[in-house]
């Protein structure tokens, strides 16, 4: 069940998965809360994953950096920038569009043309994930022949720094590359983690239960600091947090490969198709979380929250399943005039 599977690795899939589900959870839980004026069941489970979230997308994503960091500019950018600014693109007006009145208000389609184009500097609510991955791959690709050291203490340097910045591209490059960067250099250890794994179960399972125990200790005490608000959010510490959380997502998936069963196929296609889901996440989230406020049909918080998530994420994949050969699949497949370079149609699904 771990190895490759059309060409990529399973347990890859199944890290995005878990990945994307927590990403969509922390939206949708946080959001419904907010609406409902209270937290529900889940809002610990989105405040555990906190430190260990975005680090362990980011990880995954340089994993693959180094089988196209050597090719040429014009190939390379149409593998790595031009096919993520296709959907960022695309995604970012349909986005605005479904918002235009809460974006605009009554100024006019000048207004919308401004947001547009601000949009194109300062990245568009949480399409800034796939913005970042387009500029760490081309930053990666620029600093290859440094030396890995100075490349990853460079990297980590900025993350300890907790630069903060109004500009969102500032501050989540400093924030987060030193994982994507981690993910590149150490693509092969990291695999070999996964494989080993496999092989000693049991090892596994008691290095993930004391991580779990410090996670849990760390991400859920606060400090009484506005600033960094858990023991999980002071300098230093949400670096090890992040990277011993993306490590231990690694071994989730691994273990949950290997088990196989029905979780394990579920988390695989929701990896498969991670950014899809990223992508169109927020239309049915909202509009679900609006008609559960509105209706007031659900009470409880956590349960709301949870149909809430079931929506966000059933709801892309149900689109990219629906639109899959037909003209509209332009939403996810990047079309042929959309390229740099020669070479079959890449769906985010096989990104």
């Amino acid at each position: 069940m771990g190895g490759a599977r059309d060409g990529r690795l399973a347990w890859v899939d199944t890290a995005k998965g878990i990945c994307i589900l927590l990403v969509v959870m922390m939206h949708s839980v946080i959001g419904t809360g907010a609406a409902l004026g209270g937290e529900g069941f889940l809002h610990p489970v989105v405040a555990f994953a906190k430190p260990f979230r975005i680090p362990d997308f980011f990880l995954l994503s340089g994993l693959f950096l180094g089988r196209v960091i050597d090719r040429d500019w014009r190939m390379f950018a149409d593998r790595r920038v031009v096919h993520f600014a296709y959907f960022y693109l695309l995604w970012l007006v349909i986005q605005s569009a479904a918002r235009y009145g809460s974006i605009v208000g009554e100024a006019g389609p000048a207004a919308f043309a401004a947001h547009l184009t601000h949009a194109l500097v300062e990245p568009y609510s949480s399409l800034w994930f796939v913005y970042l991955l387009a500029v760490f791959s081309v930053v990666t690709k620029a600093l290859r022949r440094c030396p890995a050291g100075m490349l990853l203490t460079g990297a980590t340097l900025l993350q300890i720094a907790d630069i903060r910045s109004d500009a969102t591209l500032i501050e989540e490059f400093c924030g987060r590359y030193v994982y994507f960067v981690a993910g590149y250099l150490f693509a092969g250890r990291i695999f070999a983690l996964a494989d080993a794994t496999r092989r000693h179960i049991g090892l596994a399972l008691g290095g993930l239960a004391t991580w779990a125990i410090l996670e849990g200790w760390l991400a859920l005490t606060p400090t009484g600091s506005p600033v960094y608000p858990t023991l999980a959010s002071l300098p230093l510490v949400s670096l090890a947090l992040g990277a011993a959380g993306a490590l231990a997502i690694v071994v989730v998936a691994a273990l949950i490969e290997r088990a196989g069963g029905m979780l394990a196929e579920a988390l695989r296609t929701c990896g498969q198709r991670s950014i899809v889901i990223y992508l169109a996440f927020s239309l049915p989230m909202a509009a679900t979380r609006e008609i559960l406020v509105r209706t007031g049909f659900i009470t409880d918080i956590g349960l709301a929250g949870l149909i809430v998530m079931a929506s966000a994420l059933l709801v892309p994949l149900a689109w990219e399943r629906l639109v899959r050969g037909t003209p509209l699949d332009l939403l996810f497949v990047r079309p042929v005039w959309f390229r740099l370079a020669a070479g079959p149609r890449r769906s985010l699904a096989a990104t």
